[in-house]
Parts: structure tokens; C-alpha cells; sequence
């Protein structure tokens, strides 16, 4: 028996084989890895990850019916399937050393789950799968783009991205109503950026809140608003316009001439 989709965990099952081989294949595994696979439904790409001899798979699914399918399905799964959230899974206890993540992400949480892989990049080196197409855009973008975001500068800090290709609606079931894209995302050899990042992801954050208004107004907070330092030309730009290097030097200049508290 199929599994039925269910719209409030934004399943949509892939039915593709070429592209779900593409997306297995997208990791570009070359040695013993091992690999998370997020919300394998009924398998489609997992039996394609299962093949590769040099990955080591664990499988996380919060749908009881999907966990059941696979545990019918693909018994040599049995003791690799986490029946949970990976939203509230504790990464270090599963994996205390590294591992690489993909999936068909559910769309609905797509984004919650790249903040979480940021939470954990120095054990990620990499992760790839398939998500919205306006997410990928937007997490690919460069400055002066329009899709360029908060997502685009956190992620670009410490991932190079690459979007990979576009997949149509009509390979689903059942069909979203947006494109999709599959995207791959590696580790750059950034191991801490020359700044406070606690203070840079506040700055990125509060920047494209208001991305509408010069810097000046969203950062104005962080230095008091007759603060001289306000006058800096770069305050006078908008946060779309600053590539992830300017937003570490902003983020410096912010934490030189912020009130000492």
C-alpha cells in the first residue's frame, strides 16, 4: 500500500527515478560518508542512496505511515529509520563526528532546516536535495539581486552554493503548486568570519527586516541614534546591495562604535 499525502507535513511525493538518481547522485560522494536522508516518504530517493556502497544512511521521518511503508519495504532500513522531528532532533548525540544531510525537503520547514544546518556547519560539510524554487533562488542569490536575503548572506558566509536544475510539478503526487529546484551546498574553508557572529547574524537579520530602507534606519538601534558613526557612507546603502565581506565589515563597525554598556 502507497502512502497518502499529507498536506500538513507538505508531503509530496517524488515519482521521478531519473531525477530522484540525480539528486542521490548530487552529494558527489568519494569516500565512506556518513548520510542523514530528512523525509524519505516511501523511499524513492533512499533506495537510490542505499545503493552506494560508500554511504553510511540513516533515514529521519516524522509520518508514522511513511515509517511503517519503509520498515515494510526496505527491511535493511529497520535499525536506520528515526521516527521524529528533525527540527528537535539533538544532532550531536547522533552524530558526534560529521555527516552529510539530503533530501526532498518538506517545503512548509525548508527553511527552518538551513538555519539548523548552520547551527551544526562545522559537522556538515555538505547538503544537498531539493526544495521550493524560490528558496533555492533566494539561497543562491547574489548581491543586487532581488531574492538576495537573509538566508542567501548566512549561508553563503560558510557554504558555497550551487543551484543545480529546476524540476516541474508534474513529477509529484501530487503536484505542488510551485517548481521546485535541487541545489548542493559545500563548505567553504571558512572557519570563523572576521567578526562577532552572534552580531552579524543580528545585523543580516534586522538589515533585510527593513530591506526597503537605507541601512541606517535598521542598524540605528544597535548604535543610538545620534551616533556619529551613522554617517559612514555604507549606512546610506540598502542590505541587498552588501556582499557577505561588507557585512562582516559593518558588523565591525557596528561593535567598535556601539554605547559600551
Amino acid at each position: 500500500m502507497a502512502v497518502t499525502p499529507k498536506k500538513q507535513l507538505g508531503q509530496h511525493f517524488l515519482k521521478d527515478l531519473n531525477i530522484a538518481q540525480q539528486i542521490a547522485e548530487s552529494l558527489c560522494i568519494t569516500e565512506p560518508t556518513k548520510v542523514l536522508e530528512i523525509g524519505p516518504g516511501m523511499g524513492v530517493l533512499t533506495q537510490f542512496l542505499m545503493k552506494n556502497p560508500l554511504i553510511d544512511l540513516k533515514v529521519v521521518e516524522i509520518d508514522r505511515e511513511s515509517v511503517d511503508y519503509l520498515n515494510a519495504n526496505f527491511p535493511e532500513l529497520r535499525d536506520r529509520i528515526i521516527s521524529g522531528d528533525f527540527l528537535k532532533m539533538d544532532i550531536d548525540a547522533l552524530y558526534p563526528g560529521s555527516f552529510n544531510l539530503i533530501g526532498n525537503y518538506p517545503y512548509n520547514i525548508s527553511s527552518q532546516i538551513f538555519f539548523k544546518v548552520l547551527d551544526h556547519k562545522d559537522k556538515i560539510p555538505c547538503c544537498a536535495g531539493m526544495i521550493q524554487k524560490e528558496v533555492a533562488e533566494r539561497i543562491a542569490a547574489k548581491p543586487g539581486s532581488k531574492t538576495y536575503g537573509i538566508l542567501s548572506v548566512l549561508l553563503q558566509a560558510y557554504y558555497d552554493i550551487e543551484y543545480l536544475f529546476t524540476v516541474h510539478e508534474n513529477v509529484f503526487l501530487p503536484p505542488p503548486k510551485v517548481k521546485s529546484a535541487v541545489i548542493r551546498m559545500r563548505r567553504n574553508k571558512v572557519e570563523k568570519l572576521n567578526c562577532n557572529e552572534v552580531l552579524f547574524k543580528q545585523i543580516v537579520k534586522a538589515s533585510f527586516n527593513q530591506r526597503r530602507k537605507m541601512l541606517r534606519n535598521s542598524v540605528q538601534p544597535f548604535l543610538g541614534k545620534d551616533n556619529p558613526t551613522l554617517s559612514d557612507a555604507i549606512f546610506t546603502r540598502r542590505p541587498e546591495q552588501l556582499s557577505v565581506e561588507e557585512f562582516i565589515e559593518l558588523t565591525n563597525l557596528v561593535e567598535q562604535n556601539a554605547p559600551k554598556q
